[in-house]
């Protein structure tokens, strides 16, 4: 979710207002997913990197974060939207954790939707973090498999994201799910954040309807793949 201080700065805004309208436009595409009929959505919230930023604007989001959550639990609660965490929550302030954690736990019987944030994420620390619980658990390199790896990542237990939507002409994933979206459609739009409306996330799942995803097979592979698919009873 990239270009909020761009959108504020190319309205004469402080990048205080690009944030809140980037806050805005999250709420309005969690809905629109829900509705839309998507599983599981992904909002790299903060990353680890973003500590690097001035700490008024670090303690600004964290703030508009809490507040966020705080007036939504019971809407997402009503929606059935559970939340789950991506990203090491020990680093966080205290304040912002145990708004977090409530949500959370609150919403954890959620069944309609799962809405992952990425918050003081790196996608390369999740993956030394995951090798490191292997070790710990005293798996041996020959019992080493993709699958116990994966039960190790944040995302256990979920599918690999289809599609990865970055905003304002940035083209790269910035340590977002290198692991997972190894077989990932990546959708790259000139519009900045607090633009990215219900229509742009239509075109973008538009776009994507038109691919064909391989996952290493040929083209006639796939479309036999797709035969027994279709043909199955």
């Amino acid at each position: 979710m990239d270009g909020n201080g761009r959108w504020a700065q190319a309205r004469g805004l402080p990048r205080s207002e690009g944030h809140r309208a980037g806050v805005r436009a999250a709420g309005e595409i969690v809905t629109s997913c829900l509705k839309r009929g998507i599983r599981y959505l992904t909002l790299y919230t903060f990353s680890r990197e973003n500590w690097g930023r001035p700490r008024a604007e670090v303690a600004l989001l964290f703030d508009l974060l809490t507040s966020f959550l705080g007036g939504e639990i019971e809407n997402m609660i009503r929606k059935g939207i559970r939340l789950n965490l991506y990203g090491e929550s020990g680093g966080l302030p205290v304040a912002v954790r145990s708004v977090l954690e409530t949500a959370l736990r609150r919403t954890a019987a959620g069944k309609g939707m799962t809405v992952n944030l990425a918050i003081n994420y790196s996608g390369r620390d999740e993956i030394l973090r995951a090798a490191r619980k292997l070790v710990e658990d005293g798996v041996s390199p020959a019992e080493v498999t993709e699958e116990n790896f994966r039960s190790r990542l944040y995302s256990a237990g979920q599918p690999d994201p289809e599609l990865v939507i970055r905003t304002s002409g940035e083209w790269r994933l910035s340590n977002y799910l290198p692991f997972q979206t190894a077989y990932s459609e990546l959708y790259f739009c000139d519009t900045l954040w607090p633009d990215f409306t219900p229509q742009e996330l239509d075109l973008a799942l538009e776009w994507y309807a038109g691919r064909q995803r391989r996952f290493g097979l040929t083209s006639e592979q796939v479309a036999g793949a797709n035969r027994t698919i279709l043909e199955r009873p």
